[in-house]
């Protein structure tokens, strides 16, 4: 490695605090599971023990705790009704008894069913059950996966004295043994609950935590949807920086310092993946698109190459392919601090986002339908390297969403089916191009590189 690589890679090494932050299992302060509101303390699993729980706008919760905890209480106090799906109210629907325990098996169908329904819907959904035992949690958990759910962990793991004498001040009382069963079952499940799928995990140690928990509800990174627009949505520059500055001055951007860009009033540029690539001027489109996010003027979601960027600065055995070689070349002869901006740049980038009420989905190579605006290393992969289905998801798609794209270079943008690619090869020497949103014009400079065109 030479020495300018080696500078590089010593920066990231400074920064790297935490994993990927859009990976499953692993969230930055601002959503994950340790965000204790500065008013907690960890247990020995490492889970923080809080007053103030954030959990994301669309996931799956899961009061965790014995008979007695008080898991109903706490639903009914922090959640809808219609959010509430209870295993003693479906016993109650079947056979006008929720003691009745033989009809469990059933009832339980029934919440599956209905928990399957919502979560496909978007919808915020709580299991009301002990979910003590792993195999309990286990087709909930799979639902999650399959709508591309976060699942969230509330633990009510309260001393045994106080479940029991809880429990028997209860209209069904619960027998002690059972009680006890599940706080076993509770006490092997604690350090498991992360390895099943619990994105968020937050323990309650007593009624009076309970009592005093704020619940709030963050919208999921993608969700972007107070934002109107008008949008400039541009993708694949591949460091191909004169041409960037000749198409935004072409869109009525303020180009006259090359450092910056300056868009007519009201309107924002959206830079859809692969800023980075094999073009001549990596750090100068960097600098004018981190510069424009920063001010407000820009959004900017990952590509497959300031993924893969990403992930080699922060340590990760990748390969270097050529066009990562160069971005990394180049980045090597910047100043130190501007390498510390831009792996923070890629770090706090997200894969999607939903424009405009849900009208409008930019992601680098596409979005299907279902996957919209929900959070999983699925979505993910899919945002970032298109369908890894033998399909063509463009000619299948269906939503109602517009869906603007890049990722795989065509000659011309066109519409199908809401959906449209404005990857016209920049870097192979065709064009760099633009989709005005909402007027949806497009817009296009020619490109000055010399690369073989890839049509």
């Amino acid at each position: 490695m030479n020495t300018g690589h080696q500078r590089v890679a010593a920066v990231a090494a400074t920064l790297r605090l935490h994993p990927d932050p859009t990976s499953r299992a692993t969230h930055n302060s601002r959503a994950g599971p340790m965000d204790s509101g500065g008013m907690g303390m960890k247990n020995k699993y490492g889970h923080q023990t809080i007053m103030k729980i954030h959990i994301p706008e669309f996931s799956l919760i899961f009061p965790i705790g014995a008979a007695g905890s008080g898991k109903s209480t706490l639903a009914r106090k922090h959640f809808r009704t219609t959010e509430i799906l209870s295993s003693d109210h479906c016993r109650a629907m079947i056979s006008d008894d929720e003691n009745n325990q033989s009809v469990s098996k059933d009832a339980f169908e029934i919440l599956y069913l209905i928990a399957e329904k919502r979560l496909g819907l978007a919808r915020l959904t709580l299991a009301d059950a002990t979910n003590t035992r792993d195999q309990a949690r286990k087709p909930l958990l799979s639902l999650a996966r399959k709508y591309h759910c976060p699942a969230t962990a509330i633990v009510l793991r309260f001393p045994e004295s106080i479940c029991l004498g809880q429990n028997r001040k209860r209209e069904r009382v619960v027998p002690d043994h059972v009680i006890r069963q599940q706080m076993h079952h509770l006490e092997l499940s604690l350090p498991e609950l992360k390895k099943e799928g619990f994105e968020r995990i937050f323990i309650l140690e007593t009624p009076e935590q309970a009592e005093n928990i704020q619940i709030y509800r963050n919208p999921l990174r993608s969700n972007k949807k107070n934002e109107h627009g008008p949008f400039d949505i541009i993708s694949d520059v591949r460091g191909c920086f004169e041409e960037l500055l000749a198409l935004m001055k072409k869109l009525g951007y303020d180009v006259s310092d090359p450092d910056k860009a300056i868009p007519p009033k009201g309107r924002k540029a959206v830079f859809i993946g692969d800023m980075i690539g094999a073009g001549p001027g990596v750090p100068s489109v960097l600098r004018l698109v981190m510069g424009m996010r920063e001010r407000g003027d820009a959004f900017c979601i990952l590509g497959d190459h300031e993924y893969r960027l990403r992930g080699k600065l922060m340590g990760k055995n990748i390969g270097l392919d050529d066009s990562l070689r160069r971005s990394v070349a180049q980045l090597a002869g910047e100043s130190q601090v501007f390498q510390e901006k831009v792996i923070r740049f890629l770090r706090n980038i997200f894969h999607h986002y939903v424009f405009d009420d849900g009208k409008l989905v930019v992601a680098h190579a596409g979005m299907s339908e279902d996957m919209q605006g929900r959070v999983s290393a699925k979505v993910r992969q899919f945002a970032l390297y298109g369908d890894k289905a033998p399909r063509d998801w463009a000619a299948a798609y269906s939503g109602r969403a517009a869906v603007v794209y890049g990722h795989k270079p065509v000659p011309e943008p066109r519409w199908l089916n809401r959906t449209i690619n404005i990857d016209t090869g920049c870097i192979f020497g065709e064009k760099l191009t633009a989709l005005r949103y909402p007027e949806e014009e497009i817009v296009s400079v020619p490109s000055d590189q010399t690369r073989k065109s890839p049509f």
